[in-house]
């Protein structure tokens, strides 16, 4: 398992992706996804940074295969969002551009199996299947709890910055790993405070 810390050997994953980032404000969700990704990999040794790592960068660009409008209503805004046809297509369409871009830039098949089992379910499968798995589905999720993942969510939701809060306060219980819900409990404080959430 490789737990080397040095972020740039992923750069020209970043690089191959950048256009495929241009759909659902994914540049700026994954950037910060993948801050909380590698503070978890540091609490978890015994994961594979390299396939979280990826795994993360990746997870979200098949949306650029769909249309906004689409991802919004069905995506977002329908009765059971978690299970529409648009979370399936995207998590598909990101196995599809994820392969294409890891094989572009050098990675093994191997890497590249364990990065699209992730990408593959992400948002839809009901278990993760292992540590790697349960790391990635958090820093997908932690984002969330930042001033800047509320102030974009939100719209998304079509709620008010204290709605979403109060739709994360039940959410951050049920992150997958224990430092994940420490963080997102945290996190979820300091941005109630300084968007002012106790009044507005």
């Amino acid at each position: 398992m490789t737990k080397i810390a040095d972020t740039a050997r992923y750069d020209p994953v970043w690089r191959a992706a950048e256009p495929y980032m241009r759909a659902r404000r994914n540049d700026v969700h994954i950037p910060l996804s993948f801050a909380w990704c590698q503070r978890l990999l540091d609490l978890h040794p015994e994961a594979d940074r390299d396939v979280c790592s990826l795994a993360i960068l990746l997870h979200d660009i098949g949306w650029y295969s769909i249309d906004m409008d689409r991802i919004i209503e069905e995506g977002f805004r329908s009765d059971n969002p978690l299970q529409s046809d648009v979370r399936y297509l995207h998590e598909a369409e990101g196995v599809r551009l994820g392969t294409e871009v890891l094989r572009a830039t050098g990675w093994s098949e191997e890497i590249i199996a364990q990065v699209c089992e992730i990408i593959d379910g992400h948002d839809t499968r009901p278990d993760p299947h292992h540590l790697n798995d349960r790391i990635v589905r958090d820093a997908d999720k932690l984002w969330r709890f930042e001033v800047t993942g509320i102030a974009v969510a939100c719209d998304w939701f079509a709620v008010t910055p204290h709605g979403y809060a109060d739709m994360l306060e039940a959410q951050k219980d049920i992150l997958e790993t224990a430092p994940g819900r420490e963080m997102a409990a945290r996190e979820l404080a300091a941005t109630r405070a300084k968007l002012m959430l106790h009044v507005l």
